[in-house]
């Protein structure tokens, strides 16, 4: 027992947290074709992995979007890693796959708003509450949080494909150093360009930059970034934290002093790892997430 005692104690906190909560199955987006697809590659059919906690007391839910610039999908740091964060607080997590380059808008957003609106209809199966399924982007990620959180919908009634009937609108958002604007100024020109090409319709710039079009009906939003982030401006969160102040939305916002882009959920990093409690106790007081018992 002690030289057991020992192996767990040596035991990477991240090994750990893998092992004991894995994806349970992985959706398709699209059950049949995919809209606009350019191929039948993994690449070209957008997935979630599905992560459920044995209990979800307050009967929640995450769609987890990964960064990458609209080039990749970081699907390990600020995928898995933040689905199991969530699961082991009793909160069921998916992680959306979304499709990159050399897919341009609107597939991405496409896909996610798909996806939120598949949850959504099979929420009795997944075991949440239609209306409490959040979403949860990381830097470009965050962009397409964001654009769920403005450019929504409550679905599409008369269409003959169910799960169109459903909204696509998270109940509220998290946004993690996340992208907001497709401005020049302001945005990351690398995520504008894989999502909008090299010399973008401006009206697709001023209809995806989200800091523009959040109103009363945007969900509540927590907002994390550090203020030296040297590849997404903080003031991508700063702006849109405004934009939900003047429109009456909740938000908490958190703007760490220092941090590189990317540091996800910060478990190695002293001076930031206290994000995440700081969102663990913001979903505890929404009742999100079960405050835990001692």
């Amino acid at each position: 027992m002690r030289f057991l005692s020992l192996i767990l104690l040596l035991a990477s906190p991240a090994s750990l947290l893998h092992s004991q909560t894995a994806a349970s199955k992985t959706l398709n987006v699209y059950p049949g074709a995919v809209p606009q697809a350019l191929g039948h590659a993994a690449a070209d059919r957008p997935t979630i992995d599905v992560y459920l906690p044995a209990n979800n007391p307050t009967h929640s839910a995450v769609l987890v979007i990964p960064g990458g610039s609209y080039h990749e999908v970081v699907a390990d740091r600020e995928g898995a890693a933040p689905a199991q964060w969530l699961v082991q607080r009793g909160v069921a997590a998916f992680v959306l796959h979304y499709r990159v380059t050399p897919y341009r808008y609107p597939a991405p957003i496409a896909d996610a708003q798909r996806a939120m609106r598949l949850l959504r209809s099979r929420a009795d199966e997944f075991g949440f509450a239609p209306d409490h399924l959040g979403a949860w982007g990381f830097s470009a990620g965050g962009h397409v949080a964001s654009v769920l959180a403005t450019l929504f919908d409550n679905g599409v009634p008369a269409s003959p494909d169910g799960i169109e009937h459903a909204s696509d609108r998270p109940d509220f958002a998290i946004l993690s150093y996340p992208v907001i604007s497709m401005k020049p100024e302001i945005g990351h020109a690398g995520s504008r360009q894989n999502l909008l090409g090299p010399l973008p319709n401006p009206a697709l710039v001023a209809l995806l930059s989200a800091e523009d079009h959040v109103t009363p009906m945007s969900p509540p939003a927590f907002v994390f970034t550090t203020n030296d982030d040297d590849v997404v401006p903080s003031q991508n969160s700063t702006l849109y934290v405004a934009a939900c102040q003047h429109a009456g939305v909740p938000v908490e916002f958190h703007m760490f002093e220092h941090g590189h882009h990317g540091v996800d959920l910060a478990s190695q990093l002293p001076a930031l790892h206290l994000w995440t409690t700081l969102l663990e106790n913001w979903m505890q007081q929404n009742q999100w997430m079960a405050t835990a018992t001692q």
